[in-house]
């Protein structure tokens, strides 16, 4: 399995300045296994700590934040010696008090000693009675896989290196063969534990089997995290996403979850799966202009889920819907096609990411990213229809963008328009 964080920590270690570094996201991402998999391929020598499972260190930095003292604890657990050039991987680091502090003194007391700090989204935002160190740690979140991470694990990679270096034409010839793969990544989704097995095994009754044991997980995170008081609140507003997600127009209503709710009530709520790295708030744009941050409202927005393929197993949508014929890309109201263009779009960090609706909810567009000090107002088609009336009204309204249309079409340009087929949403932007 390949992933594009792998550059990014390859970049890190290169860094002359090198700050230790926080890899964080949602449960099951796999950063385990990204960390190691790094600590093998670039470095001569690392020590691995779990500190879920270690009761040996689980007070290591509870007594002060002297490196040295900590250093020499780590080498006698480990029985091993600690070079300046020793990787340290210290996993589940929200599980230790103070874990998360103790990396600025690594930054300040051994500067250039590589620390890489793993941990679930959750944990790091609420690490307990810890300082956070700001200006002294890197951070890196890792997402589910992408389409083209999807297909490397798949062993297709000349389809996705088709993709990344943009060759339009061959991407055209190989359509067919893309829309039967993204099918596919529909139902499994990028979670590496299923998509390893399905890769291996091609069996779609295990690939649910996964993604409802990972659903139970988060679940049983609701009891573990978050406050009592809380938990039904958060399963109310987790449960009613698939629904939210099924109205023609996604944004989210409280009363959705149940009649009377009220922002005051479940707000909180929602922010708590935010941190958990679980689902995505998207906010409406007032205006198409640099920063869009600056006409962000607030009080208007869109969740989608951390993973199509999870969606998929809450939805209970079944491997034959998708696989068979085309109608799965417009059931569902093109939501599927939504959230899997807006899971390529979040893994990108250099796109962020809105959507825009006229005050008198007349036009609507799914995406509006700022990229690169850039401004791209983006369509999702689930299907063939190419109308795209509220992307031209707002191009021709906005002098100096051009449009992005994402359908299951073939790539071909317009003087205001470019229409890139949907599987194509890595390299498009």
């Amino acid at each position: 399995m390949e992933r594009n964080a792998m550059k990014e920590l390859i970049l890190w270690k290169q860094k002359s300045n090198r700050k230790p570094l926080i890899l964080q996201g949602a449960r099951q991402v796999g950063k385990t296994w990204l960390m190691k998999e790094f600590a093998e391929r670039a470095f001569d020598d690392y020590v691995y700590i779990n500190f879920e499972n270690n009761a040996l260190l689980e007070h290591l930095f509870e007594q002060d934040f002297d490196i040295d003292r900590i250093l020499l604890e780590i080498q006698v657990a480990v029985r091993r010696k600690i070079t300046p050039d020793t990787l340290l991987l210290f996993d589940e680091i929200q599980e230790v008090r103070r874990g998360i502090t103790s990396l600025k003194y690594f930054y300040e007391q051994r500067p250039g000693q590589p620390v890489i700090a793993a941990g679930s989204l959750l944990g790091v935002a609420m690490h307990k009675n810890d300082s956070f160190p700001v200006g002294k740690v890197d951070l890196l979140t890792l997402y589910p896989l992408s389409f083209c991470e999807f297909l490397d694990a798949m062993d297709m990679t000349p389809l996705a290196e088709l993709v990344r270096t943009g060759n339009w034409q061959s991407v055209n010839t190989f359509a067919a063969r893309y829309e039967t793969l993204l099918k596919q990544y529909y139902f499994v989704g990028g979670m590496p534990e299923v998509v390893d097995d399905f890769a291996k095994e091609k069996d779609f009754a295990n690939v649910r089997h996964l993604q409802q044991t990972i659903l139970d997980t988060y679940d049983r995170d609701f009891s573990k995290h978050a406050p009592v008081r809380d938990i039904p609140r958060i399963r109310m507003v987790w449960r009613s996403i698939i629904g939210q997600l099924a109205k023609e127009n996604r944004k989210f209503i409280y009363g959705f979850i149940k009649e009377g709710a009220r922002a005051k009530d479940y707000e909180l709520s929602l922010e708590w799966l935010r941190d958990a790295g679980l689902i995505h708030i998207i906010h409406r744009t007032k205006k198409g202009l640099v920063p869009l941050a600056a006409y962000e409202d607030f009080s208007a927005f869109k969740v989608y889920m951390l993973d199509t393929g999870l969606l998929c197993a809450m939805a209970d949508i079944s491997a034959e819907t998708l696989l068979h014929g085309s109608d799965i890309f417009t059931d569902f109201k093109g939501a599927l096609t939504e959230q899997f263009v807006l899971q390529q779009l979040v893994a990108d960090k250099e796109n962020v990411i809105y959507y825009w609706s006229q005050d008198n909810s007349q036009g609507e567009l799914d995406f509006l990213v700022q990229r690169r000090g850039k401004i791209l107002p983006v369509e999702v088609k689930a299907n063939e229809n190419l109308q795209a009336k509220s992307l031209r009204k707002f191009v021709e309204a906005n002098e100096g963008l051009h449009g992005v249309r994402f359908s299951l079409s073939p790539y071909r340009q317009q003087n205001w328009l470019t229409n890139f087929p949907l599987y194509t949403v890595e390299a498009a932007l």
